[in-house]
């Protein structure tokens, strides 16, 4: 964050000192917004939630050192008050990017935005200093909380951005606008809100009506194996990149395999070179957001061979996500809980039959534990159905649906497809799955662990983890 005297922050909010010292000091950052996170210097930023309102802590972000707080009322502290917090944070953060000018490199789609955010941010950081959405720290307070972390020297800003409605991507591109706009998918996530697979594309595509046009340095960087992404190059004056494995993708993915371990391997080919690329990453689905990584690398000048070194090396940085364990018993867990979709459900439960390969051959069995997916309306039942019968088609050992109606109608999918109750298995919460996992794992079994976040079964594998036989776990 460029350091902030009180009197600038409050000419860029537009807000009212309260309890302001003669000399305060001066804002250094981060701007936050959990108290925990208060350092000298920090800007606390006062949020009401649904359980806690952020001005109960303002005393207690003073006293950790914070150099003011940004409330929508007086709090008895040093404060600086406005009528709505987030949309000072918003102003402040536009204030911040104009400023410092970084390239703002934005990125959305229906899955894989953050799997392949932490990959462009390991890319980009090889060339300069980058600054980049933690998790999925993507909407109107996740974003300016990002864009408030640059500094003097950063050369790069990579921001995921999500939507649930119509112009919801619009607002986050006028906060920071993008110079390189990346989109992977249109997809079924939130098809419940959106109402159809258009009014996604609809949405998503504003990120390329955002970016400036060729002649200003504009790149709109699109998925040439999605048609509604693909048609997407119509809606913007930008120069067009394509990535994937058509044809007319100038970044493409040839000879694509998956190693024992489940790990893609390919030929990545680019207009300046071609170079091998095995990754460290789970599931056939890394390669597509491995591409959209490597078009951005291209961009900003690096060659195959670097592009390629550096996704070989890269790692997920983002918890539950794919994120694999191996305990000390030889049982794997793959704890990929941080949310579920269809497209993002299927990719999982392929990456899992692909790691059941290596386990089947030393007598190890695949174990899906899955929970609902959220907000996909009319489309809920049919693609619940149709997750327990892929789970079958894919010879997935043992079908765990945990929770209410969706998880039920999961289990349903298995058996009408073809499986039997000892290899589908409905039941009603987490401590149901846990009690059922622990007294059937195997050394060599491989269990993948997902749903959408408001399941919360990444708790599931944490129980596993720390019900380890003796206490220990491997990462790898």
């Amino acid at each position: 964050m460029i350091p902030l005297s009180v009197a600038e922050l409050i000419h860029v909010v537009r807000g009212e000192p309260h309890d302001i010292p003669e000399s305060p000091p001066l804002i250094t950052g981060p701007a936050v917004i959990d108290s925990r996170l208060v350092e000298p210097g920090t800007l606390f930023a006062a949020l009401p939630g649904e359980r806690v309102d952020g001005h109960d802590f303002a005393a207690a972000a003073s006293a950790a050192g914070a150099a003011v707080v940004l409330a929508s009322r007086p709090v008895g502290v040093p404060a600086v008050v406005v009528d709505d917090v987030v949309a000072a944070l918003s102003e402040l953060a536009r204030h911040t990017v104009r400023a410092l000018d970084p390239t703002v490199v934005a990125l959305t789609g229906s899955a894989g935005k953050t799997s392949t955010k932490d990959l462009v941010a390991q890319v980009l950081t090889r060339v300069g200093p980058t600054v980049f959405t933690p998790g999925s720290f993507n909407n109107e307070i996740g974003l300016p909380l990002t864009a408030l972390r640059t500094e003097e020297a950063t050369r790069y800003l990579v921001l995921e951005m999500g939507a649930r409605g119509i112009g919801h991507i619009r607002h986050l591109t006028e906060l920071t606008p993008p110079r390189v706009g990346l989109v992977l998918n249109v997809g079924t996530a939130h098809i419940g809100e959106f109402g159809g697979r258009e009014a996604i594309a609809q949405a998503k595509g504003e990120l390329v009506e955002a970016l400036p046009p060729a002649a200003e340095g504009g790149v709109a960087i699109l998925n040439a194996d999605d048609p509604l992404v693909r048609a997407m190059a119509a809606r913007t004056n930008a120069r067009t990149v394509f990535f994937g494995e058509s044809e007319e993708a100038s970044i493409r993915a040839e000879h694509i395999r998956l190693t024992a371990q489940g790990r893609p391997s390919f030929r990545l080919t680019t207009p300046t070179g071609c170079a091998d690329v095995t990754m460290r990453l789970y599931g056939e689905h890394h390669v597509s957001n491995a591409l959209a990584a490597a078009a951005v690398a291209h961009e900003v000048g690096m060659s195959a061979e670097a592009i390629a070194e550096t996704l070989a090396a890269a790692d997920p940085l983002s918890k539950w996500r794919m994120e694999v364990t191996e305990r000390a018993d030889g049982v794997t867990i793959v704890n990929d809980a941080y949310n579920a979709n269809p497209d993002s459900m299927r990719a999982a439960l392929r990456a899992l039959a692909a790691m059941g390969e290596a386990a089947r051959a030393e007598g190890g069995r695949t174990w899906a534990v899955l929970g609902r997916m959220a907000e996909l309306g009319d489309e809920t039942f049919a693609e619940h159905d149709a997750v327990g019968r892929l789970a079958v088609r894919l010879n997935v050992n043992k079908l765990v649906s945990v929770g209410g109606q969706e998880a039920a109608w999961m289990d349903m999918g298995a058996k009408n497809e073809g499986s039997w109750g000892e290899e589908s298995v409905h039941v009603s919460d987490a401590r149901a799955a846990v009690e059922l996992l622990r007294g059937e794992l195997r050394p060599g079994d491989v269990v993948l662990v997902k749903a959408s976040r408001s399941v919360g079964l990444e708790q599931v594998a944490a129980r596993l983890l720390a019900g380890d036989a003796d206490g220990e776990v491997a990462a790898r």
